[in-house]
């Protein structure tokens, strides 16, 4: 049976071996004829000079065969399939049949392996097909319509008498071509005066208080997008001016020209045109006038049905709002005002609307509203009418996961939320989640038992509003979307790592003071991180304890120091330190000299229990941080964006300024205590920035850089754990695994390596190959080192600029898939460039399959 699965293995690489061979070596011609031209390349001359703007080369109507760093993938894909698989395969077929019928086969068989062969051949030269691109045969229709769209384009610019010609230039290999493209501008049009015919006056007058943000002036050339910015900024300005009705179709420009002028004049009069409303539903009356309007009553139906009765409803007034409701109201009046940016008797707003629609929205109390104006008979006066629709009061998420990870060799996991709205009557939400996972135990060393648990849950409360004893709406107004969010948590872990329980607590608040900015301040972050389990610490830092026990090798035989190890030995082990008892009692002896070792081993076990000795502690984190954010992205179908990150945590000032008032108990090394725990106090502060360009045909190149850092001062030596950065995964240096790169110039010493300084680069290529299968090629740079805390390894500290010698390289590839709501993603990490090596061994040391690194992500890793 193995021999038979090595066979099939060995014939499956040859397979793809020759697969891959065929592409490569495919003829990029084979279904190019003879009197036909393969386009390779579209060149376009503007005036004698080559034009590189992606916008105009996109008027080309046939581009090239798309390909991945020159090599045409697509179209080589499409030639490997036949034109006729029936065909080609019609004297194989007739040759198998004869031999069935020497070998007796009943009829049916045989029909039915001549059907199923047929039908592979076939999907898989449709397959190909599908995936693939057909050669790009040049097409003299298509090159005049090309030649068009240049000649309109230039002409939108102001360049009415440009002229343009192409030549088809060959290649010097056969069948292959490309096209140049030659465009001569001559003299552009300016426009000399600006006229304008506003039939209503109230619009005339509000054009002209705005004049001088117009985008078409006089004296400059003439550019039709500009006329089109002028027609959007005029028809946003009426709106806000009052014009509720406004429509951006009673805006047109007429061009004025002297034919009395001399040929070569350049000089064009343009004449603003504003038409009257221009009424859809009343064919009687399809011309009036626009008029300023304004509110004259608001009225809020909440809890509306549009089945429902608008008799019964009973009215209270609130702040000139006048609210509907049915039975009792459910909303405090207040809470529903506040979403409304409409004001009695105030001029209406086209942007009052829609901060009315965002801040109603984010309530998570009600659907999407309706909001109508009815005008009266005088255009000037609006009824304005917002009607609500709750959401359920009560919903229940459930997920359920299959999990693994280094300590689970196979896991479930599930969760349960219920969430309820306007607990409180102003459109709160209250957030209640559990959460359990059990796993199967990967690593039998690690505890007696054999399965992991885990437990946990989480109280969230979100106001819809800045929650504090003062006012703050001058501040951060209510159309910046202003949350207020109250969370406590806490999570129990059995048979993971030390045994931990976790008690969190998190008062912040967010707001965005535009679509593309966001800013959020958690005020009070507390974390209490308990080890239950602290004598399990050397089962679970295995190269924490290997270290410790090869320094302890060297009394291994010496029967003084016996009680230091393991008496339980199977046949041929040798004699190790027990855990936790020998382990711990060898550090100590160690430090206090009772047992003789060199200063250099001596220092490796300081280093060691210090880890212990951080790594086992609880964890007391009393932290307010700030993070900006923007992001310059207008959709998700937006290829070219960047984005920025901007966070400043400080933790433990504020008990550190108590310890003045208050007298905190201490422990032997100084350090103040909360509930028997020192405080942990250190500033960190992080800047991440990401940039995408879009170079065409669906092509992205992505970059990303973060640094960050965080300095322990005062009660603390050191950075929790919790709060400390690591480097490699899936989402950063891809060439390593997580928490295995680092810190500095160290080879992988501690379990899970962390730091408190961390520099990160990424750039990746990312590009289409088939369908929605995506494909990347990326280098990531960076490492984290420890600065101004407690290490005392050389190899780990950042010493200055000497230590960007340390910056790790990785490259590799990747593959994806786009599931349209989410990307599954693969990549192959190698190591190109190893601090950890001496020498010339740091570079490409292992670059090879056998030694690269898996990866599987969800979505883009930046």
């Amino acid at each position: 049976m193995n021999g038979s699965f090595g066979v099939t293995c060995n014939w499956a690489k040859i397979g793809l071996l020759l697969l891959l061979l065929s592409i490569l070596g495919c003829n990029t011609l084979k279904k190019v004829g003879e009197d036909e031209l393969l386009l390779t390349k579209n060149t376009i001359l503007v005036d004698e000079e080559k034009v590189t703007n992606s916008e105009i080369k996109g008027l080309i109507a046939q581009k090239p065969n798309s390909s991945v760093l020159g090599y045409p993938l697509k179209l080589n894909l499409y030639n490997l399939a036949k034109e006729n698989p029936d065909s080609s395969f019609q004297d194989w077929l007739h040759r198998k049949e004869k031999r069935e019928k020497r070998l007796n086969n009943l009829l049916s068989v045989k029909q039915v392996n001549r059907l199923s062969e047929s039908f592979l051949v076939k999907g898989y030269s449709e397959f190909l097909k599908r995936i693939g691109e057909p050669p790009v045969i040049i097409d003299t229709s298509a090159t005049n319509k090309s030649l068009k769209k240049l000649e309109s384009y230039y002409n939108s610019k102001g360049y009415f008498n440009n002229t343009g010609e192409y030549q088809i230039v060959d290649s010097k290999k056969k069948r292959k071509a490309s096209i140049e493209y030659s465009i001569t501008l001559n003299k552009p049009y300016i426009v000399d005066t600006i006229q304008k015919n506003i039939t209503s006056p109230e619009l005339d007058s509000i054009y002209q208080n705005a004049i001088r943000q117009s985008f078409v002036r006089q004296g400059e050339q003439f550019d039709l997008d500009k006329f089109t910015m002028e027609r959007e900024r005029l028809t946003s300005l009426f709106r806000n001016s009052g014009v509720y009705n406004f429509q951006e179709s009673s805006i047109n420009y007429s061009i004025l020209r002297d034919t009395t002028l001399a040929a070569d004049d350049q000089l064009m009069d343009v004449q603003l045109n504003i038409k009257k409303f221009r009424s859809s539903n009343d064919s009687t009356d399809t011309n009036m006038p626009y008029k300023v309007a304004r509110h004259k009553q608001i009225n809020i139906y909440a809890d509306y049905d549009v089945n429902g009765g608008m008799d019964t409803l009973q009215r209270i007034q609130h702040e000139n709002y006048n609210i509907y409701y049915s039975g009792k109201l459910r909303y405090r009046p207040k809470a529903l005002a506040d979403a409304i940016f409409f004001e009695k008797d105030s001029v209406y707003r086209d942007l009052d609307r829609i901060r009315t629609y965002r801040q109603i929205t984010n309530l998570n109390t009600f659907k999407y509203p309706n909001i109508e104006f009815i005008p009266d008979s005088t255009q000037t006066e609006l009824e304005t009418n917002i009607y609500l629709a709750a959401k359920p009061k009560y919903s229940l998420n459930l997920n359920f996961d299959v999990t693994h990870s280094n300590i689970q060799q196979v896991g479930t996991a599930f969760s349960a939320s219920v969430i309820t709205r306007n607990v409180f009557g102003g459109a709160e939400t209250l957030n209640i989640s559990a959460r359990g996972s059990i796993g199967l135990l990967s690593d039998a060393s690690l505890s007696d038992e054999t399965f992991t648990s885990e437990l946990g849950g989480d109280i969230n409360v979100t106001f819809p509003r800045i929650w504090l004893p003062f006012n703050t709406e001058k501040i951060i107004p209510y159309y910046m979307l202003p949350q207020s969010r109250l969370s406590i948590g806490t999570n129990f872990q059995r048979n993971i790592g030390l045994d931990k329980q976790s008690l969190n607590s998190i008062l912040s608040y967010n707001w965005s003071p535009t679509e593309r900015l966001k800013n959020n301040i958690e005020l009070l972050n507390v974390e209490f991180v308990r080890n239950v389990n602290t004598n399990n610490f050397y089962n679970v830092y295995r190269n924490t304890f290997s270290n410790l026990d090869d320094i302890a090798d060297q009394f291994q035989d010496n029967p003084e120091y016996s009680s230091y190890f393991d008496p339980i030995l199977e046949e041929g082990e040798e004699p190790r330190l027990s855990i936790p008892d020998g382990a711990n009692r060898f550090a100590k002896d160690v430090l206090s000299d009772s047992i003789p070792v060199s200063p250099e081993d001596k220092q490796e076990v300081n280093s060691i229990e210090e880890r212990r000795r951080r790594l086992t502690e609880d964890n007391l984190i009393f932290a307010s941080n700030f993070t900006h954010t923007k992001n310059s992205k207008s959709g998700i179908n937006d290829l070219d964006f960047y984005q920025y990150r901007i966070k400043l945590e400080s933790a433990g000032a504020m008990l550190s300024l108590l310890t003045n008032a208050i007298p905190f108990n201490k422990n032997p090394n100084g350090q103040h205590l909360v509930f028997s725990v020192p405080f942990s106090q250190y500033v960190k502060t992080e800047f991440d920035y990401i940039r995408h360009w879009s170079i065409g045909g669906g092509q992205v190149i992505a970059f990303r850089s973060f640094s960050g850092l965080a300095i322990p001062y005062g009660n603390s030596d050191n950075v929790p754990f919790v709060r400390s950065y690591f480097a490699g995964g899936s989402n950063d240096n891809r060439a390593w695994n997580a928490y295995e790169l680092g810190p500095g110039s160290t080879d992988n010493i501690n379990d899970f390596n962390e730091a408190n300084l961390k520099l990160a680069l990424n750039l990746e290529y990312r590009f289409p190959i088939a369908g929605d299968v995506k494909g990347a090629l990326f280098a990531d740079a960076g490492n984290i080192w420890n600065v101004f805390d407690n290490e005392t390894n050389p190899g780990a500290i950042f010493s200055g600029f000497s230590s960007l010698g340390d910056i790790a390289l990785g490259t590799g590839l990747g593959l994806r898939y786009d599931f349209t709501y989410f990307v599954f993603r693969l990549d192959v990490g190698f190591k190109t460039y190893n601090p950890a090596k001496i020498g010339s061994d740091r570079w490409f040391d292992g670059y090879n399959f056998k030694k690269a690194v898996f990866n599987i992500g969800i979505n883009y890793p930046f």
